[in-house]
Formats: C-alpha cells, sequence, structure tokens
C-alpha cells in the first residue's frame, strides 16, 4: 500500500502513483530517460529557469523502483550510473539544484575566471556532470572517442561547463564550407572539435560571459588536445536548434554560420527528415585550416 510522502523533495499521491504506473505499462520501451522527461512534463517540475528536473524525477524513479512501487526498464548504455554517483555528492546536489546565491553584475566582477580542464573521477568531474544533468535541456551523455571537458569557476564557484568532442564524419554544410574531398575528410576530421553541451548556470546573470568563456576556451582548445591525444585542432563547429536558441553568444564571439543540417540524421534511410533542422556554425582556429585540412 502506497502512502501519500514526499519524494527527492516531490509530492507524491496515490493517483500520481497510479498515472506512472499506467505510463510505464503503456510505454515498456521507453528508455529511464524518457519516463523522466515525461514524469516532469506531467508534473510540470522544472527549476527557477524554466528547465525540465529530469534527473531529480530519474532520481524519484529510482527510489519508488527500489521500493517495489515501480518496475523500471533495463538500462541503456550512457551516463546513468556517473550521473547519479555524482548527485550523491551533497554539495554538488545543493549547487545543481539552484541553492545558490544569484550572481550577477558586470564581468569584471566575475574576473578573474578559472578555465579548468576536466580530469575524470574527480571532483570537478562530478560538479561538471551534475551541472549539465540538472540544467542543460540535452541533459548529460558520457562521449566516446576524442573528447575534452571545461568547468569554468569563478568567486570559489563553477559558473558554467563546456563539453568538446570528435567531429561527425559527414556534414553537407560544414564539408562544402572548407572545401575538402572525401579522402582529406577522412584523414583530417580529427582536426575539427565539435562543442556538444554548453551551459552557464541558471543562477549566473552576468552579460557577455558566455561569449568571453567561448573566447577563452578558444585560444586553448587546440593546445590542451594536442596534450592529451597528439594532435593539434584546427577548426571548431557547433549546432544550435533555432527553435531554442538565436547563437547570440557564439556570433559575439566570432563564429560564423556555416548552413543548415538536412534533418535526417547520419544513420538515415529514408532521405526525408525526421528531426528539428539546426543551424550549423564554425570558427576557425588558424587562417590556415582550409590548406591544413585539405591535405591528402
Amino acid at each position: 500500500m502506497f502512502a501519500p510522502q514526499v519524494i527527492q523533495g516531490r509530492w507524491l499521491g496515490a493517483e500520481d502513483l497510479e498515472a506512472l504506473q499506467r505510463l510505464i505499462a503503456e510505454h515498456p520501451h521507453w528508455s529511464r530517460r524518457r519516463l523522466s522527461i515525461e514524469l516532469c512534463e506531467a508534473l510540470n517540475w522544472r527549476t527557477a529557469s524554466g528547465q525540465l528536473k529530469d534527473m531529480s524525477a530519474r532520481l524519484l524513479l529510482n527510489k519508488l523502483a527500489e521500493r517495489g512501487f515501480i518496475k523500471l526498464p533495463p538500462r541503456q548504455r550512457g551516463g546513468g550510473r556517473q550521473i547519479l554517483r555524482a548527485l550523491s555528492e551533497p554539495e554538488l546536489f545543493s549547487l545543481s539544484a539552484g541553492g545558490a546565491d544569484l550572481i550577477e553584475g558586470p564581468l569584471r566582477a566575475l574576473q578573474p575566471l578559472e578555465v579548468i580542464p576536466v580530469e575524470p573521477r574527480t571532483t570537478q568531474a562530478n560538479a561538471f556532470i551534475c551541472h549539465l544533468a540538472q540544467h542543460h535541456y540535452l541533459g548529460y551523455e558520457q562521449p566516446v572517442g576524442e573528447h575534452l571537458k571545461y568547468i569554468v569557476w569563478a568567486t570559489g564557484r563553477p559558473i558554467a561547463c563546456m563539453a568538446w568532442s570528435s567531429a561527425p564524419r559527414h556534414l553537407g554544410c560544414r564539408d562544402r564550407f572548407i572545401g575538402w574531398s572525401p579522402e582529406a575528410r577522412r584523414r583530417n576530421i580529427r582536426f575539427i572539435a565539435y562543442n556538444t553541451r554548453f551551459l552557464i548556470v541558471p543562477w549566473v546573470e552576468v552579460p557577455h560571459l558566455a561569449s568571453h568563456i567561448l573566447g577563452r576556451i578558444a585560444r586553448v582548445v587546440s593546445t590542451d588536445w594536442e596534450d592529451l591525444y597528439k594532435h593539434p585542432i584546427y577548426f571548431l563547429e557547433t549546432f544550435v536548434d533555432p527553435e531554442r536558441f538565436r547563437g547570440t553568444c557564439y556570433y559575439a564571439a566570432n563564429w560564423q554560420l556555416l548552413g543548415e543540417t538536412t534533418g535526417r540524421g547520419k544513420d538515415d534511410q529514408t532521405k526525408r527528415p525526421n528531426r528539428s533542422i539546426k543551424q550549423m556554425l564554425g570558427y576557425p582556429l588558424t587562417p590556415r585550416f582550409r590548406e591544413l585540412l585539405e591535405q591528402v
């Protein structure tokens, strides 16, 4: 028998539990992340900035499953265990949940910023995972292949996170902008880094901070990448969802629009759009980027 109670900071009644049980029964193939998002939507469970608190919902689902009230689908490959481990640190969880005081004012008041490459299994790594899981609309996913993570600190507190990974192999607008051949792309794609996540934590409201961080990291990412993977980076790229964002901070940091995606994804077999169309932005790290990337 389920008694109405507060779980993971949220009041849950018997009707809520019954609705959740029906949701799981009706969608047995949904992932735990999909369930947590649907739960947030149903309960209107959001942060002060309006982001879904899907990681808190994931923890609530786990607690209900541990107590025998629901049966969750099998875990799918991803960063779930890392997220739960990171959120188990009370101090980090308090910050990620929005318990920090608002930071506002001019950018100079935050100086000096400390931009730190994130090493695995450290407090920095846990803070990085925690913030993205709680506050980025795409959540946190453990990257595969070559990648770099940065966390930015100011006044003794984390204020931003940025993740980079290996670039997608086939992107028409990017490939046309560079002008390389298929063979050059195959050999040199490793010299491009893709900005997969960029988060300013929601309790920071400082004008020009995002573009400043982009500029700071652009000056060090190639060197840091070479330290790890023994080769530099010549070009940076990212996607912007125009239904959500305008990409203002990228344009302010002198990134340029390369074009739009087709909306079909890398594994498409139908040649029809099956996802939202994104704008693609790029940033050369050297004036010689075309010469270097076109080499065969």
